[in-house]
């Protein structure tokens, strides 16, 4: 019996060094930052050292951008690794402003059941996978984390809570506090932190197999809510900047937090840890700054669409290295499951790519020559270095992003032939899209189509 014991141990033995070379991931994942709002993005003012040293030891892209300027469709093409116009989910998933004219109600306001997630590819490879946060993909039991692909949920359904706890049921059902399925509790104490606690205990549990940690915080994201401790941090700052700044730096505490677990249980090296936010800031509810950009959160402008984005992977991504070619959040599906082992056979039909050979210096070219966005009649093209913006109610826009990121200089006039090619490509892609699922209100859709001028000028910091 002795022999037979042995020797299942030594079958065994490759398995689990097979096992253990498959590298965990974690994904940390903020909520309406601004751009320059980082101290590893050149802030001054708001102090972010965890994450500033998160940039010292891997990549920061340069050009790193979202699917949408909002937070619901933003997740959902992060999530599948597809633009979330191909399966509908266009518009933000925020029942209050649902038009009339839709035929779909609030618990249809989801991700489609039919996609598959950055969960369920890991899953399939062995993986423990774990959300905690802002899901935002739809507040239907069917819709819910834990019924795709995440073994374990901590978090809040909808897309806005407070920080503190509620001391009687919020009005938004959907943004009350969940420990996996429907089992409803108030935390105790700040909801950044809670998060941060809740996530390092999951990679405690799980250290002995590879997993997949999605830390979605809902800061810096309204209510503007901090601690009076974070708060007086920052005695030369005022009103919502200090607001701001309080919770940003508890983002980055929190963050420091799960970065200082990896390390203890001696997990950093064999762990895939990456960085970056779901839009631009809106400076106009949170005081975010997305300088040198124009533009913010809820329009196509650079600052409503480029992110911070840092990944690091000791001893496969050199430390402190830039990264300058435009990449997107479709890119770390393909990423992740690539790392894991998964089979580039599975990920054909996305429209991300794998980064690691573009940021490892295998690839030289670019991740993508063109990237898109659409919301109703607004579209925009990323072709190589230039950018198109199509509009319902005015001529187009052409920029070029390399000499001008700041988009000052239109030169749709100058350049009408690539105006009409930039058009047509985009004709072509919305061939492949499906329908919206869902429309919200004119009167809050235009809501930021008018405003979107008065944010072209650069915003000082």
């Amino acid at each position: 019996m002795r022999i037979i014991n042995l020797l299942l141990c030594i079958l065994s033995v490759p398995y689990f060094l097979s096992a253990q070379k498959q590298p965990n991931v974690v994904f940390l994942f903020s909520d309406d930052a601004g751009y320059a709002d980082f101290g590893f993005q050149g802030s001054e003012e708001i102090r972010t050292p965890h994450l500033d040293q998160l940039a010292r030891q891997g990549v920061r892209c340069t050009q790193g951008y979202v699917t949408d300027a909002t937070c619901g469709p933003s997740r959902a093409g992060l999530i599948t690794g597809r633009y979330q116009q191909k399966f509908g989910f266009e518009e933000n998933n925020v029942p209050g402003f649902m038009s009339a004219v839709s035929a779909a109600d609030g618990d249809e306001m989801g991700l489609p059941l039919e996609e598959k997630t950055m969960a369920d590819y890991l899953k399939i490879l062995g993986y423990r996978t774990a959300f905690f946060g802002k899901w935002h993909l739809g507040g239907a039991d069917r819709f819910h984390p834990t019924k795709r692909g995440f073994d374990e949920f901590y978090g809040f359904r909808g897309g806005a809570r407070d920080y503190f706890p509620y001391p009687a049921a919020p009005r938004q059902p959907e943004n009350r506090l969940e420990r996996g399925f429907e089992d409803y509790a108030e935390h105790r104490g700040y909801l950044t932190d809670v998060l941060a606690e809740e996530a390092a205990a999951f990679i405690e549990r799980s250290r002995d197999q590879p997993f997949f940690a999605f830390v979605s915080f809902n800061a810096v994201h309204t209510p503007m809510q901090a601690t009076e401790e974070d708060l007086k941090k920052f005695p030369n700052l005022e009103g919502t900047r200090k607001e701001l700044a309080a919770m940003t730096l508890a983002l980055d505490r929190a963050c420091g937090l799960i970065l200082d677990k990896l390390k203890e249980l001696g997990l950093e090296e064999n762990t895939i840890v990456v960085f970056t936010n779901d839009n631009g800031g809106p400076s106009d509810r949170n005081a975010s700054i997305n300088w040198p950009l124009s533009g913010t959160k809820s329009n196509h402008l650079e600052g409503g669409i480029r992110v911070p984005f840092l990944m690091r992977w000791p001893g496969k991504i050199k430390s402190g290295s830039q990264y300058d070619y435009p990449v997107s959040t479709l890119d770390l599906l393909p990423t992740f499951v690539a790392a894991a082992g998964g089979s580039p056979d599975t990920l054909q039909h996305l429209d991300g790519v794998d980064l690691l050979p573009y940021l490892q210096g295998e690839k030289t070219t670019r991740p993508h020559q063109r990237l898109y966005w659409k919301k109703d009649c607004r579209a925009v093209l990323r072709d190589g270095d230039w950018k198109l913006l199509r509009f319902a109610d005015r001529p187009a826009e052409l920029y070029d992003i390399k000499k001008d990121p700041s988009e000052q200089n239109n030169l749709a006039a100058a350049h009408p032939e690539l105006v009409r090619k930039m058009y047509k490509l985009i004709f072509e892609w919305e061939s492949t899209l499906e329908r919206p699922r869902w429309l919200l209100h004119r009167k809050y859709e235009n809501y930021d189509i008018e405003r979107m001028d008065q944010y072209r000028k650069i915003k000082q910091p």
